[in-house]
This record gives C-alpha cells, sequence and structure tokens, in this order.
C-alpha cells in the first residue's frame, strides 16, 4: 500500500536536476544535428537547381526542386547490371558471413571439438598478421577467382572479429539449454539450428549489419580483382563517374537538347553528379539499419561483455 502511494506522488527535481536534463537535450540534440546535417546536405543539393547548387547556394533548404539528376544518373551505361551484383553480393556475402560466423562461434564454445583451443589461436592470429596486397592477388589468380563474382564472396565469409563477438555471446547463454537439448538426444547440428541460433539474434543482426555495410561499400576488391565490366559493382561504377564528373557533366550536355533559360536549372553539373551519386551510395544503408537498431545495441553490449 505504501509502495503504491510513493509511485503515485510525483518525483521531485531539483533546478540543478532541470538544468542538466536541459543541457543534456541540447548537447545530444546538437550532436545528432551534427550528424544527420552532411546526409541532408547531400540529398537537398542533390534535388535543388544544379546551377543553385554548384554555386553553393543551398544550404539549409531546397529550392526549385527536380529529380532530373536522378533519371540522368541511373541512365547511365552499366548501372543497372552493376545494381544487380552489388545487392547480390551484399545479400549472399551477408548471409554466408552471418553462419560461418554463427557456426565457428558456437564450435569453438564446445569442448569436444578436436583441438579447438589451437583453431581458435590460429584464428585470432590473422587478425594481426596480413600477407599484403600482392600475395593476396596471387591467390585469388591461383584460386581462377579473379573476374568471377564469387571473388567478393569468399575471402569475407570468415572474420576472426565476427567469430569472436558470437563466441563470447554463446558464452553468455544459459550451458543448460544445450544440456536438456543433448538429454533429448540432440547432436551437435541441432542444438546449433535449433537453441543457439535462435536465442542468438542479437549478435547475428548486428555482424549481418556489418557484413552488409561492407559488401555495399566495396569497391576496391573490383578494383584489384576484376577486368569484367560485366562484374563491375554499383559502387566501383559510381567511384569511376564520381571521379570524372566534369566529364560526364559536359557528355550529359552534348546528349542532350540545346541550353536555355528554362533547362539551366537542370541541367548536369559536376556538382550535381557528385551530390547524387553520394546519395544513391548511401541511402540503402540508411534504410537497412533502422530496421535492425534494436538488435544492434543489445548484441554490442551482450556480445562485448562475457556473461
Amino acid at each position: 500500500m505504501r509502495a503504491a502511494t510513493i509511485s503515485k506522488n510525483k518525483i521531485k527535481h531539483s533546478k540543478a536536476d532541470h538544468a542538466f536534463n536541459i543541457v543534456n537535450y541540447l548537447v545530444f540534440g546538437l550532436i545528432t544535428l551534427i550528424c544527420a546535417y552532411p546526409f541532408y546536405y547531400l540529398i537537398i543539393n542533390s534535388i535543388s537547381a544544379n546551377d543553385l547548387s554548384n554555386n553553393g547556394l543551398i544550404n539549409f533548404l531546397p529550392r526549385q526542386i527536380h529529380f532530373q539528376n536522378y533519371k540522368d544518373v541511373l541512365k547511365m551505361s552499366g548501372i543497372g547490371t552493376a545494381a544487380l551484383v552489388s545487392v547480390g553480393r551484399t545479400v549472399i556475402g551477408t548471409a554466408c558471413t552471418v553462419m560461418a560466423s554463427a557456426y565457428l562461434g558456437f564450435m569453438f564454445t564446445q569442448e569436444k571439438m578436436w583441438h579447438r583451443k589451437l583453431w581458435y589461436r590460429l584464428l585470432v592470429v590473422t587478425m594481426y598478421f596480413n600477407a599484403g596486397l600482392i600475395p593476396m592477388f596471387m591467390t585469388m589468380k591461383t584460386l581462377h577467382l579473379t573476374n568471377t563474382f564469387w571473388v567478393y564472396i569468399i575471402p569475407a565469409i570468415v572474420q576472426p572479429f565476427n567469430v569472436i563477438m558470437v563466441k563470447t555471446y554463446v558464452e553468455s547463454i544459459p550451458r543448460s539449454l544445450q544440456e536438456a537439448a543433448e538429454i533429448d538426444g540432440a547432436g551437435t547440428l541441432t542444438v546449433f539450428f535449433k537453441v543457439i541460433l535462435p536465442t542468438s539474434k542479437p549478435i547475428l543482426a548486428t555482424i549481418a549489419i556489418w557484413a552488409a555495410v561492407g559488401q555495399w561499400n566495396s569497391f576496391q576488391d573490383t578494383l584489384i580483382y576484376i577486368t569484367d565490366q560485366k562484374l563491375y559493382s554499383l559502387q566501383y561504377l559510381l567511384y569511376t563517374y564520381l571521379n570524372q564528373a566534369s566529364s560526364l557533366a559536359s557528355l550529359v550536355k552534348s546528349t542532350g537538347n540545346a541550353a536555355s533559360v528554362a533547362n539551366i536549372a537542370t541541367m548536369q553539373t559536376p556538382t550535381s553528379i557528385r551530390m547524387t551519386i553520394s546519395v544513391i551510395v548511401v541511402l540503402p544503408i540508411l534504410f537497412i539499419y533502422p530496421m535492425f537498431q534494436k538488435y544492434f545495441v543489445k548484441g554490442i553490449m551482450i556480445g562485448s561483455v562475457k556473461g
């Protein structure tokens, strides 16, 4: 009864508490604004009049809104095929990385695994030593992976840091769950798929975000291993367009109608191409992250502290 009465009474805050809350909200609001403004700046400049954007006159609000920039960029040669390659490598690569990290992280917690400590140490050592670019290229060429789609997938499947995160998370799961399943006759794979995977969603979602962002943003592997234009990733293609923004703007102008006062606002400029390409690359990640945010935070907190 007394507890209920206390809960109904409002907790009194001192002036210092109110002042702290105000400052706290202001600081975090300012940090949020600083983090969000670059993305907002890209978007408003990509949909505003190109002549104004090119002169640096678009800073806070879009002016003379149009979407011709996106239409022109998406019409560029090879965009469709490159987008399919990037989506394919992101989906398949993320799935393979998550499953490999989950299984290895689980197996490294099993005492019956043959020489598990030795294999775990060998895995961890790879985080500190790297053979370098040339040996890596020679290895991919020897395995006949250059100029193939799988050169995007196979080298990124096993990531030591992800395996360590999953191992730490699995160690925090009550051992009694696995023991109960084993008493009922469950084998190693059954325990993994029926017990460990369902209870490891937070850390696996965290790894999925890392893997997806890494696969989606990567263009260095295309630069090193791929010469076949049909296998160019979207990021690599947009990267080349970004470096050729001035010439592309001239090309778009020359292939369009003669310039007039009416179409100057939508005529491509190096700035409009850079802004539009940056938005196209960033937007998918901005949409994906909020979907996994709750799992991401929980996975980071639990997976980083051994229970």
